[in-house]
């Protein structure tokens, strides 16, 4: 008798589909503490700037499904069944459990389309997940991936778009440009706490940058999209950083997000619009290469680093 599939629960953020889920998709994000008015309305204009939805969710099933394509033989019993979740958004994780539990699924890979790990953040999402076995009384075995952020594949389709970026300009200014890698900033307790989010999204940068052959002072890093809590948060933040560029007389740089796999609020408002505004301010030239999205290198290492853990985890 053929074995159940081996399931594969990719999980990202979320976002909302619409301005008027934002409400509920800030409630959820803020545990239900209330949103002022002055941040609702900061948050609706940002993401009326980008066509009033997350384009999130869609590009997430276009990751999915080119790793299931990569999975499974192109004829034959499928190996892996895929299932999308969500942290703070439908599809939720915990309804992602309960219909993989429905469809008889028992052993189970997790990744986060996120390539570093903190404690606040995959650890959360598979909490989300333990949530789920208990809401859906579901007996599912799942093996974690909690970080990749050193994966071949992820490395050479980053430094790709380093060279695609740089490569706007003419050649004899290409030497001029300056690369910012970034990511997500969490809040500086973290390196107390001893989490390894900041060594890795750095080893990220350093790791793409020697790839891509750029020079030791062609490239920084940059913190972004901070959240709103007074607590003090890792940095420096992109705007001050780009006056600090300014200042150097650095005139064209380049936007490279390393702790981002595709495109949505922070990638398409915080720095397409407000990072894009403040360069312009400051007399710079922004350019950022395309997210990685579904790009097929980024996609078959991920199904890779999947289908690894499987192994490792007995099931193949």
């Amino acid at each position: 008798m053929t074995s159940p599939p081996i399931g594969v629960l990719l999980m990202a953020y979320g976002g909302p589909s619409s301005l008027a889920e934002i409400p509920g998709y800030l409630a959820d994000i803020r545990d239900g503490r209330p949103t002022t008015p002055s941040v609702l309305q900061e948050i609706t204009r940002n993401y009326e700037a980008i066509g009033g939805r997350s384009p999130i969710a869609e590009l997430t099933h276009l990751q999915s499904q080119g790793v299931e394509r990569a999975l499974n033989p192109a004829d034959g019993e499928p190996r892996f069944r895929i299932y999308v979740g969500m942290r703070h958004w439908a599809p939720w994780i915990e309804d992602a459990v309960g219909l993989m539990a429905a469809d008889g699924i028992t052993r189970a890979v997790s990744a986060v389309l996120a390539p570093h790990y903190s404690g606040m953040s995959i650890a959360k999402y598979q909490g989300r997940i333990a949530d789920g076995l208990d809401m859906y009384r579901a007996s599912i075995d799942f093996a974690h991936i909690d970080s990749y952020h050193a994966a071949p594949g992820l490395i050479d389709a980053l430094a790709e778009r380093v060279n695609i970026a740089i490569a706007r300009w003419p050649e004899e200014e290409r030497e001029s440009v300056h690369v910012i890698f970034s990511a997500h900033s969490l809040p500086e307790r973290i390196i107390r706490a001893g989490d390894p989010y900041d060594a890795q999204v750095h080893e990220t940068a350093s790791l793409v940058a020697d790839r891509a052959g750029l020079a030791s002072d062609t490239w920084s890093w940059s913190y972004q999209s901070a959240g709103r809590s007074p607590e003090p948060w890792l940095g420096p933040t992109y705007p001050e950083h780009l006056a600090a560029l300014a200042e150097r007389g650095i005139r064209n740089v380049v936007s490279v997000p390393v702790g981002f796999v595709s495109d949505h609020v922070e990638i398409l408002f915080d720095i397409d619009i407000d990072a894009q505004r403040i360069a312009h301010s400051l007399g710079m030239r922004l350019e950022r290469p395309p997210s990685l999205n579904d790009d097929p290198r980024f996609i078959n290492q991920l199904a890779s680093i999947i289908s690894d853990r499987a192994r490792s985890a007995g099931w193949m």
